[in-house]
């Protein structure tokens, strides 16, 4: 019991610590000609420990490549641990309601979340997927996450469901896929998303946006292969994740209510 609270109060300490990130920080906040004010309200934080079987699960249906935490870990250059050493923390960036409502029409915003960190978002807990291949969480699928690997102790936080689609309508009630009337690439249909489709009209959004927007925008570094690659500028339009019943709520939650 003693070593549950303790764990419990190191979850304490990082939540404080990043609400407390999210108030002050320069990086969380929009430019004074786009109206100041946050960019993010307040996180949610999700952890799976690192010996976790899903994270060889998720090599198997995203790829190889795909490292678990301990594979991570050691890449980085960190001493060798056992996995169930190790824990990791997934972070939800909720966007203010200013931006979700301001951004029902189509404007481009700065997509920072790869794909990797939806899973381990589930991994941990902190949602499940969706139609459009979104992660959507208690306070909706219009985010952003991040994630960090450590091996400072922390409780773990329980996934509700192991089903990947359970907070999707779609998937959960056959209904809703309001998504698919969203997406102005045609790239969501019944039967899920198509990547090709939504990264060529991505790439269309792209050029148009990064000649106006590059002085605002975050270049993305990537490495392939642990080669640095040339940054770039990843942007999206996000309509998907607008005006949907799942952009700022679990729709599941509210079903029998809204749906009855």
């Amino acid at each position: 019991m003693e070593q549950s609270n303790s764990l419990g109060l190191m979850n304490d300490k990082l939540l404080g610590f990043l609400e407390e990130e999210f108030k002050i920080s320069k990086l969380n906040r929009l430019p004074e000609k786009y109206g100041g004010g946050n960019i993010f309200s307040h996180p949610l934080v999700g952890v799976a420990q690192g010996n976790d079987p899903i994270f060889h699960k998720f090599k198997k249906i995203i790829g190889q490549k795909h490292l678990t935490p301990l594979e991570m870990w050691i890449a980085s250059g960190q001493d060798q641990l056992s996995a169930s050493e190790l824990y990791v923390v997934s972070i939800v960036f909720p966007f203010v309601d200013k931006i979700r409502k301001e951004s029902n029409n189509p404007i481009v915003l700065p997509k920072i979340t790869l794909p990797a960190e939806r899973y381990i978002a589930f991994a941990t807990g902190l949602g499940t997927f969706s139609l459009h291949e979104g992660l959507i969480t208690e306070v909706g699928c219009n985010i952003r996450l991040a994630s960090v690997v450590t091996n400072t102790p922390i409780k773990i936080s329980r996934r509700k469901s192991d089903e990947p689609y359970a907070n999707c309508l779609s998937y959960a009630k056959g209904i809703c896929k309001e998504c698919i009337n969203k997406c102005p690439a045609n790239a969501i249909t019944v039967k899920g998303h198509n990547k090709v489709k939504c990264n060529k009209y991505r790439m269309k959004v792209a050029r148009k946006m990064v000649p106006r927007l590059g002085s605002i925008l975050k270049p993305d570094s990537r490495r392939i292969n642990w080669k640095l690659k040339e940054d770039i500028f990843i942007v999206g339009c996000e309509l998907c994740q607008f005006g949907v019943p799942c952009m700022e709520k679990n729709p599941m939650l509210s079903y029998d209510m809204d749906y009855s």
